[in-house]
């Protein structure tokens, strides 16, 4: 038996900022430079993906991605220097939040 966490990002208004939807759509973006290939990857419409981008921008009134229009080696995207660093935050959030759950669950069930 074991317990699972699960951190998303909410404004005021109960909407998703980020969580690990986005998480995965950046760290695609980081690793291909392309949000075609990411959406291709993550078997989302590029549509979906744009959208999740431009959604979370508009939330945190902050850039995440750069993108270049062009195909084969003039376009592509990758993130922007605020981009990365909410990718880091985020990702180290779930890592404390998923340790204080282990402990929390080893000292109230380690009976069971």
């Amino acid at each position: 038996m074991r317990a699972k966490t699960k951190v998303w990002l909410e404004d005021e208004e109960g909407n998703v900022i980020f969580g690990g939807g986005r998480v995965r759509i950046l760290q695609g973006v980081d690793e291909l430079g392309s949000l075609n290939k990411v959406s291709k990857s993550l078997n989302m419409s590029y549509r979906a993906v744009w959208g999740k981008i431009k959604a979370t921008e508009k939330r945190l009134g902050i850039k995440l991605v750069d993108s270049t229009v062009g195909g084969g080696t003039k376009g592509g995207s990758k993130l922007t220097r605020e981009g990365r660093d909410l990718l880091e935050r985020y990702i180290e959030l779930e890592q404390l939040s998923r340790e204080a759950t282990d402990k929390s669950f080893e000292d109230l069930f380690s009976g069971y």
